[in-house]
C-alpha cells in the first residue's frame, strides 16, 4: 500500500482545511485508516481513525469536535476535515493504514503503512 497525503498549507487561526490521503495498492477498504501529526520537537501523536466501512470514528481529545475523518472507498481516499484551527495544530500530518484493524484506538506501532506527511501551519 502506498499513501499520499496532500492539502496542507498556511492558514490563520479559526480557519478550516481539508487534508486528503490517496491510497494505492492492496484493497484500501480493508484497512482502518488513521491520521497522526508531529509538531517540531515533539513525538508523533494520534489525531483520529476511521473504520474500514467509515461507520465508526475515534478522535484524540485535543481535536474532538473540531476535526472530522471520512473516507471514500470508491476513490481509495481518506479525508481529515479540520475546523477552528489553532496555532497548536501546527504540525506535519500523516495518514496511516492499519491492516489488522482490530481497534480504532490502536497504538502507533500497529499501523503498517505511512504516507509522507503534509505540513499544516496555523498562524495566530
Amino acid at each position: 500500500v502506498q499513501l499520499q497525503a496532500s492539502g496542507g498549507g498556511l492558514v490563520q487561526a479559526g480557519d478550516s482545511l481539508r487534508l486528503s490521503c490517496a491510497a494505492s495498492g492492496r484493497s484500501f477498504s480493508r484497512y482502518v485508516m488513521g491520521w497522526f501529526r508531529q509538531a517540531p520537537g515533539k513525538e508523533r501523536e494520534f489525531v483520529g481513525a476511521i473504520s474500514w466501512s467509515g461507520g465508526s470514528t475515534y478522535y484524540a481529545d485535543s481535536v474532538k469536535g473540531r476535526f472530522t475523518i471520512s473516507r471514500d472507498n470508491a476513490k481509495n481516499t481518506v479525508y481529515l476535515q479540520m475546523n477552528s484551527l489553532k496555532p497548536e495544530d501546527t504540525a506535519v500530518y500523516y495518514c496511516a493504514a492499519d491492516f489488522k484493524g482490530l481497534r480504532l484506538d490502536a497504538p502507533i506501532f500497529e499501523y503498517d503503512y505511512w504516507g509522507q506527511g503534509t505540513l499544516v501551519t496555523v498562524s495566530s
